[in-house]
């Protein structure tokens, strides 16, 4: 059987041929059967009009629009590989990315057309876009199961990106996981794309278009909260995926309209994570209808997943432990909690999280040495600190490399930040460590307050001391209008390490506004 991700489509299509598979906005654009044709037309436009070859890379750089699903299933079907690029990166830092990844061709929205100089791009909407409709049709091209499918480009918070290699059979375990463990999507569901296609929401297209659910694009291309209130109402039985800090703004628009999500099937949160007073704040304003995943760009959206109705058991019966973890190991995946010599832990105690199974990644493109670190002894090394319990539940701690050992003690700074956050003046908080000639390292809060609230440093720090451990608790606080975060919600801790660096703290810190990486 031929495991090219297009076959989904095909067989979608010959299922419910008459059924709206692409909208913008509230317009039907077309059915099933008329999205796989188009499909195999710019399949073949791509094969036999601009001569790539099987394997050759295609980049997408552009913001949410309808174009980009059949472009993306049309470069599958024709045996390519799509490497997604967040349309806001810097020009140079795009054509990084199509350096590195050797990539054949772009396509990009009008807006963009500038920011890929010296590649060869198409214009979605120009001439040559249309051109590639022209042909007849062509077969879904066979792929063996490790053909790349997806070229992901990691966020290079913390250094140069790299190309995380995702193939036909990655991508098919994810969807399959998915769908059997997160929500079950059913013909006739939709999904919205407000967060950015480049990155989760794109690879959320895969198990919806398998069972037959249409794809909602804002019109204004991304996260709008009234947009996406007004179109939560007019589908039928929707999801998106939300960062947090979209699932956050969402909470706070329907607080303030009173907004009636009744409509909505889930939302599923992941790439940062989800405190458990913002989630319980988002349970009481849309329901019961919140799912929350634990994945990564090595490993796409399935290593553990906690579906809406065990949020919602959770949640009835006061279970605050069960709302902090991750949830539980989807299908076919394993978990190790490992010592730093990669020595399983027993249940309870504090480890990196390994990962093995078939959505873990080939490797990272053009990087054996990192690949090999990343993937040694046969396990995905997440660099996500965590415990598992008896139930099998993952909590997540940090990230390895943000964990502050001060006085030879390890702390966890998302510790530190849910004490904070349960403070009712403090809207965001990001905990870190900086140098300390004693203690080596010693404890930072970058606090963000909420609209009208005051708070002194002294207030905070009794807080903490109500909440933590003495050796937990700042030894600084300072004060931000807002967090620094890329596309994706996740907060940059390398800015705010710069600005430690800079001596913000002694700066005039509610002056400090920063933008989307």
């Amino acid at each position: 059987m031929n495991p090219n991700l297009a076959q989904m489509l095909v067989r979608t299509a010959r299922a419910y041929p008459d059924q709206a598979a692409l909208y913008l906005g509230t317009e039907a654009l077309c059915t099933f059967e008329q999205l796989a044709d188009r499909v195999a037309r710019c399949a073949c436009g791509l094969r036999d009009w601009l001569g790539l070859h099987a394997g050759d890379r295609v980049a997408l750089i552009m913001k949410n629009c309808p174009q980009y699903v059949e472009l993306l299933y049309g470069i599958w079907h024709a045996g390519l590989c799509a490497v997604p690029i967040n349309a806001r990166l810097h020009p140079r830092e795009i054509q990084g990315i199509m350096q590195d990844s050797g990539a054949r061709l772009g396509f990009v929205a009008d807006a963009e057309a500038e920011a890929v100089p010296g590649a060869r791009t198409i214009v979605v909407g120009s001439t040559d876009y249309h051109a590639l409709f022209a042909a007849h049709g062509m077969p879904v091209t066979d792929v063996a199961e490790d053909a790349l499918a997806w070229l992901f480009y990691t966020s290079g918070t913390t250094g140069k990106p790299k190309g995380v290699m995702l193939s036909h059979r990655n991508l098919t375990a994810m969807s399959r996981a998915y769908a059997s463990a997160v929500t079950r999507v059913v013909p006739g569901d939709s999904l919205i794309h407000a967060a950015p296609m480049s990155h989760g929401s794109g690879l959320y297209v895969v198990p919806h278009i398998a069972e037959g659910a249409s794809q909602v694009i804002p019109p204004s291309g991304g996260f709008n909260v009234a947009e996406l209130a007004g179109l939560v109402a007019a589908h039928q039985r929707p999801s998106f995926f939300a960062a947090p800090t979209m699932l956050n703004r969402l909470v706070e628009y329907a607080r303030r309209t009173r907004a009636d999500f009744s409509n909505l099937k889930a939302v599923v949160c992941g790439g940062a994570p989800l405190y458990v007073e913002d989630e319980i704040a988002a349970i009481e304003c849309v329901g019961p209808r919140i799912a929350q995943i634990y994945g990564q760009g090595e490993s796409p959206m399935t290593i553990t997943a906690q579906p809406p109705h065990e949020i919602a058991r959770a949640y009835a019966v006061g279970d605050l432990k069960a709302l902090a973890s991750v949830g539980r190991t989807l299908p076919g995946v394993e978990i190790r909690i490992a010592d730093a010599d990669d020595r399983a832990l027993p249940v309870g105690e504090i480890g990196e999280v390994l990962v093995r199974g078939p959505t873990v990644m080939q490797g990272y493109w053009n990087n054996p040495e990192a690949s090999a670190a990343t993937l040694r002894n046969g396990w995905l090394h997440t660099g996500d600190v965590g415990c598992l319990d008896e139930q099998g539940q993952l909590t997540l701690k940090d990230r390895s490399k943000d964990t502050i050992i001060s006085g030879g003690s390890n702390i966890y700074p998302r510790e530190v930040e849910d004490a904070l956050l349960a403070h009712a003046a403090v809207a965001e908080v990001s905990v870190l460590g900086r140098s300390h000639p004693v203690w080596g390292e010693e404890v930072v809060a970058v606090v963000v307050l909420k609209a009208g609230m005051r708070m002194t440093r002294s207030e905070l720090d009794q807080w903490c001391l109500h909440r933590i451990a003495r050796f937990k608790r700042p030894k600084a606080y300072l004060f931000v209008e807002a967090l620094p975060k890329n596309s994706n919600g996740k907060v940059l801790k390398t800015a705010l390490r710069e600005l430690l660096a800079q001596g913000g703290e002694q700066a005039n810190a509610r002056t400090w506004r920063w933008q989307l990486a």
